[in-house]
């Protein structure tokens, strides 16, 4: 049986000139009432862990601790809103990895989404792309509600684990697929297929590809948030 071959795109970053996580945060923020000084806090609280040099790993449990309590239907209902909010603002899409991965999914191959964000805020934006798969870090819950833990961000290692899984259940032929990041922490990932696309000017990044031969994009302008 002939292996199939896939894309695999991270999310914030690379398919989106945003971070999914944090523009959903002071979006749900708002909605729920609080000043715009409680996204800043919290903003400020996470960017001061990555400076520190806590993993991004711990930052993103952190993040998701943010969620203890709340409602998992009414999160994915506001994240549909936001997202609506989003595409009416524009630029949300980089416009060279979104004609990518429509070239892919012409060619047949298997669209996976791999991201660090939870489905919430990735639904509508897999739904948006006609994307075949996501891979998410996944919070827990509990009598629908989140409690504020994740067990296992989708972040680093986790997402070539990810691909590795998918590959041996969906009989994926890895050296002719292709893979699409923007940070250092995608690394695992872009070293899991053939062909690898680095996306923004990190100079790390571009450094990476200069190594491995990978082919690098620009980052096209974030839309600006506005009240």
């Amino acid at each position: 049986m002939r292996r199939r071959t896939a894309a695999f795109f991270d999310v914030d970053g690379t398919v989106i000139n945003v971070t999914s996580m944090f523009r959903f945060l002071e979006f749900r923020l708002a909605a729920e009432g609080h000043p715009p000084s409680a996204y800043r806090y919290e903003r400020q609280r996470l960017k001061a862990m990555t400076a520190a040099g806590v993993p991004r790993t711990e930052t993103n449990r952190a993040y998701f601790a943010s969620y203890a309590g709340a409602d998992v239907r009414a999160i994915a209902a506001l994240a549909e809103e936001w997202f609506r909010t989003e595409l009416d603002r524009g630029a949300l899409f980089n416009e060279h990895v979104v004609a990518a991965l429509r070239r892919h999914q012409r060619e047949g191959d298997l669209v996976v989404l791999v991201s660090g964000s939870f489905r919430a805020c990735l639904a509508p934006i897999a739904r948006h792309l006609d994307a075949d798969i996501v891979v998410c870090s996944d919070p827990e819950t509990a009598h629908g509600t989140y409690t504020g833990h994740v067990e296992r961000p989708m972040i680093g290692e986790a997402k070539a684990e990810a691909v590795r899984t998918l590959s041996t259940t969906g009989r994926l032929d890895l050296p002719a697929s292709t893979s699409y990041g923007d940070h250092i922490s995608d690394l695992p990932l872009l070293r899991m297929t053939g062909r690898a696309v680095v996306v923004g000017d990190d100079p790390e990044m571009r450094e990476q590809a200069r190594r491995h031969g990978w082919t690098v994009w620009p980052r096209t302008p974030a839309p600006t948030l506005t009240r």
